[in-house]
């Protein structure tokens, strides 16, 4: 049986490790689509990276306080913690997401390349 992930209660969400968790174009887009879709497989975002990159990632959305991420059978769902971030930072998932959107929503995928 898989160890149970820890997600941080509402009020131990600290706004540096959100913001910092938004600093990364890859997490921002993954948030944008989850505000968009809602609830998601973690599978459907193998697009934005590869499978190791982006573990690391959503690890790094669900310790800030994001995500929540929940076994579904075999599949790991994610959500965005909407609900937390807006009684604990009024204002702040909005302005993010209002930004990414302007920047053009989804960023590309990585490449060795475009990391140079």
């Amino acid at each position: 049986m898989a160890k149970p992930l820890h997600h941080p209660e509402p009020s131990q969400i600290a706004l540096s490790a959100v913001l910092e968790a938004l600093s990364d174009p890859i997490r921002r887009g993954i948030v944008q689509q989850l505000a968009q879709h809602g609830e998601r497989s973690c599978s459907a975002f193998h697009a934005c990276a590869s499978k190791t990159n982006l573990s690391y990632h959503l690890a790094r959305l669900r310790v800030a306080g994001l995500v929540r991420i929940r076994p579904e059978g075999t599949r790991r769902m994610l959500s965005l913690r909407s609900e937390d971030l807006e009684a604990r930072f009024p204002g702040l998932l909005r302005a993010v997401l209002a930004s990414t959107a302007v920047e053009g929503g989804r960023p590309a995928r990585r490449t060795k390349r475009s990391l140079h």
